[in-house]
């Protein structure tokens, strides 16, 4: 994979997949977390893009 395939923003912006190593970085990136602390907020509050941000406290 290369460095542009890791930073693609995802068909559906609503939601966050784990499903595709791309758009689990993508997502790790926006929010700045591991890839365990992103695992672990989707499997807390669900995969809403809203939800998963205010779990991880993401722009206060």
């Amino acid at each position: 994979m290369t460095p542009e395939e890791g930073h693609r923003t995802p068909l559906n912006t609503t939601r966050v997949s784990l499903e595709r190593e791309e758009e689990c970085l993508y997502w790790t990136n926006r929010f700045s977390v591991s890839r365990d602390e992103l695992v672990e907020a989707v499997d807390t509050v669900g995969d809403d893009v809203d939800a998963v941000a205010a779990y991880l406290n993401v722009g206060r």
